[in-house]
């Protein structure tokens, strides 16, 4: 990426071969003065909008990032505003060089890598937190959970356990009436069994109704789970009832409580660190600020040993061909590419289409098709080799910078993600998504100081910086890795002050419910 404008400029190119410009602020036809090429605005411009360089004929590209982002459906002039006017998705096709860029790690000598305070987990992994779960089997087991964790909230019944960072509720909308052996069935039990061995998570407490469909025992066998001290369960219905199920789940997590607290947090590799990387109410500055910083980020933490996951494969769709290109084999590249045409389908079935705008908030950020959005988006993924290609849910075991399948839609997306073991969420941010994710502690980066600003509540961290000069894109990201760290180590992020995150719970729903 070059910011090859001045910092004190109105525009910001960001490849020498892009015919748009980005505006730093908005700008007016009738005061365009500073600019740094020889004509005038013509058009009223937000900020983070694009306007024309050059004259661009019908049918030509339109380029940005120095890739194409679709193409004008009708004459542009230069200094004219370029979007949803005049600028129309079309169909490329996409160059692959398998592997071409994919570069051995860069690895910071073992002596000298990145630690930070962790609870040790049986299984070898290291949580950044550590919470006890309530977990629904189905959806008509949610209240139940939900009241059980209730008995809890606000640390109620919790001053004798200090290292316990709270009792969550994990519930759903599913668990009936699907086919046990569709893709909904495994993302569901993917996702339930991974948030029951997440290193985050010391102790679980499943619960169901007792006749769905998503028996229990039959979950816990799939994944290769054992009921134990640390992982109970019940039914209601075998239970006796709605009040005695509560009873007995309060009892349940009373009873795990002294075990849980027992683990303390202690010097532990980043290495054991799984990197949330995700992005939602996008603008114009996304691809320019807070995702390429924490793709920078996401190198600093695999060169440190740990672990970056990119996901929402909508949402890399048309920049596709950037990641196989950094590939660690073909065979990675190729996964990727399945998963691609597996959307392609799936958009078919639900008589949908890849090629869609982004959202109604996107476009009013300044984005325009899904190729500028997806552009920006891969930015989060940094420029490491691409080691890996997890489907929805998937235990990630590969070390480094992989890609998780999901869909674009966030709270699924992270959901997923933190099923697969991420222990930490970073969430770019242009419009101001306020998610938490419990138990996975979320940084939110805002892309513009004036979204900053304006929510400085909810925003961890200011990326707006690199719009107008004040810090560099390396700058802003090794500031985002040393949050991750100091995250990881117990600093609450924003959402956690507030206690927010208990709602973004929210399993892939894929196929029929009968």
């Amino acid at each position: 990426m070059i910011l090859d404008f001045p910092a004190d400029a109105p525009l910001i190119r960001l490849h020498p071969d892009d015919n748009v410009a980005v505006a730093r602020a908005a700008l007016d036809p009738a005061a365009a003065a500073g600019l740094p090429l020889d004509f005038s605005v013509r058009d009223r411009i937000a900020q983070g909008h694009k306007m024309a360089l050059t004259a661009i004929a019908p049918g030509e590209p339109v380029v940005k990032y120095g890739q194409v982002i679709g193409v004008a459906s009708r004459p542009i002039a230069r200094g004219e505003h370029v979007h949803t006017q005049n600028l129309a998705m079309a169909d490329f096709a996409l160059e692959h060089a398998f592997c071409a860029g994919a570069r051995p790690t860069d690895f910071v000598p073992e002596a000298q890598r990145a630690t930070f305070l962790g609870f040790p987990r049986p299984d070898g992994r290291a949580g950044t937190r550590n919470y006890l779960a309530v977990i629904s089997s189905v959806n008509c087991s949610a209240t139940v959970a939900k009241a059980v964790a209730a008995r809890f909230a606000g640390r109620r019944g919790l001053d004798a356990f200090p290292n316990v960072d709270g009792i969550i509720p994990l519930t759903h909308g599913g668990g009936c009436a699907i086919n046990t052996e569709a893709e909904g069935y495994l993302y569901l039990t993917r996702v339930l069994a991974g948030y029951a061995v997440h290193p985050n998570v010391g102790a679980v407490l499943m619960i169901g109704l007792g006749c769905e469909t998503n028996q229990i025992h039959l979950l816990l066998k799939r994944h290769g789970l054992v009921e134990g001290d640390a992982l109970r369960s019940l039914t209601i219905q075998g239970t006796g009832g709605t009040r005695a199920s509560i009873a007995a789940g309060v009892a349940a997590v009373e009873a795990m409580l002294p075990a849980l607290d027992a683990v303390r947090r202690v010097p532990c590799p980043a290495a054991h660190l799984t990197l949330a990387l995700e992005c939602g109410g996008s603008d114009g500055y996304s691809g320019i600020s807070a995702n390429p910083a924490l793709g920078h980020a996401a190198d600093l933490l695999v060169r440190n040993g740990g672990t970056a996951v990119l996901a929402e494969t909508p949402e890399i769709y048309g920049a596709e061909h950037l990641l196989t290109r950094r590939a660690a084999t073909p065979a990675v590249a190729e996964k990727l590419l399945a998963r691609i045409d597996w959307w392609r389908d799936y958009a078919a079935r639900g008589r949908a289409e890849l090629n869609n705008n982004p959202s109604f908030g996107n476009k009013a950020g300044g984005l325009t098709t899904i190729l500028e959005k997806s552009l920006g988006a891969v930015a989060k993924g940094g420029g490491t080799r691409l080691n890996a290609v997890y489907e929805y849910a998937e235990p990630i075991t590969e070390r480094g910078f992989v890609f998780m399948d999901t869909p674009g839609y966030d709270p699924v997306a992270v959901t997923g993600q933190v099923a697969g073991g991420c222990n930490v969420v970073a969430f770019t941010t242009g419009r101001g998504s306020v998610s938490g994710f419990k138990p996975a502690p979320t940084l939110k980066l805002a892309t513009n100081s004036a979204m900053f600003a304006r929510m400085s509540e909810d925003m961890d961290i200011d990326c707006g910086t690199i719009v107008d000069g004040r810090e560099t894109v390396a700058e802003v990201g090794e500031r985002i890795f040393r949050a991750v760290l100091d995250t990881a180590s117990g600093r609450p992020s924003l959402s956690e002050t507030f206690d927010y995150g208990d709602n973004e719970f929210v399993p892939w729903q894929v196929g029929a419910v009968m």
